[in-house]
């Protein structure tokens, strides 16, 4: 089956990166293809048998993103196998990234200072802001990704993850994160377990993750993890057909506790073995793999 993964998203949220990622593992890639050129790029990389196909499309071709979801469905009525992935990021995170490498937003037409003031701020947001709303309906229709807490090693292993797979049911992605360092945007379901026995407060569990067996056995002998980690398993089992019928590719259940270090990372681990045998399932740990 030919593929093409589709990378859109924010300005400052990494494009560049993804598309780095794509070409070193062998997609050959295409940046700000204008949408309305996707069928006769793919007609004539049929010609010369390229299987796997990279094209970065942005608000620079604002003028033909509506007609760009109903295309996106029509090339998979072809059989093509589309993979949009939207990457985004808080709009501090952004307004910092283009402080830092003093780029102009491609909707401001003013280049980001390096300190910028007030009104330099407002208008960068007002652009951020301008470019949600005209992506909005495209975001809805792919696969997102927040960067504003992964470094560019993290994002390009995220990356080679979700295109890898192959088959055409829905992937589960299961993620463990920080509630202090902010939800994540990519995220379709939050539980917050908080409230359970935290192995932080142990002196001699503080310095392992929940991937390791001392506090992965602490918690597993407390009958609340136990009661929680079933409802939150029951609950994703029931409602996963719904997700599947409503045509997803993939669905990013996100586990939060306060460090991301040990809670909902051992709850991430056992969510991830229990639906490992349908097949198609993705761990994230936003802390860990951040080290």
């Amino acid at each position: 089956m030919r593929q093409l993964v589709l990378v859109t998203g924010i300005s400052g949220s990494g494009k560049s990166v993804a598309m780095h990622a794509l070409e070193d593992a062998g997609f050959f890639c295409v940046d700000n293809l204008p949408p309305e050129l996707l069928p006769q790029f793919l007609a004539l990389d049929q010609a010369r048998s390229q299987q796997r196909l990279a094209v970065a499309v942005d608000v620079r071709t604002v003028g033909s993103l509506p007609g760009l979801v109903p295309l996106l469905a029509r090339l998979r009525g072809e059989g093509v196998l589309v993979r949009p992935i939207f990457l985004d990021a808080s709009t501090d995170a952004l307004v910092r990234r283009f402080s830092e490498t003093r780029r102009p937003h491609p909707l401001s037409g003013a280049p980001a200072a390096g300190h910028p003031g007030d009104g330099d701020r407002t208008a960068l947001v007002d652009a951020i802001d301008l470019e949600r709303e005209l992506l909005a309906e495209l975001r809805a229709a792919s696969t997102v990704i927040d960067t504003s807490q992964l470094r560019p090693a993290q994002l390009r292993a995220w990356l080679r993850e979700l295109v890898q797979s192959t088959q055409p049911r829905l992937t589960l992605v299961f993620e463990s994160f920080a509630f202090k360092h902010g939800v994540p945007l990519d995220a379709d379901l939050v539980y917050d377990v908080r409230v359970l026995p935290n192995p932080h407060y142990d002196p001699v569990l503080r310095p392992f993750s929940g991937r390791d067996a001392p506090v992965a056995d602490f918690l597993r002998a407390q009958p609340e993890v136990v009661e929680m980690l079933g409802q939150i398993g029951d609950f994703v089992a029931r409602w996963l057909p719904s997700f599947e019928a409503d045509q997803r590719s993939y669905l990013t259940v996100a586990i939060g506790c306060t460090g991301g270090q040990h809670r909902s990372v051992y709850m991430v681990e056992a969510l991830a073995r229990r639906f490992a045998p349908r097949g198609a399932t993705l761990i994230r740990h936003r802390e860990l793999d951040g080290r």
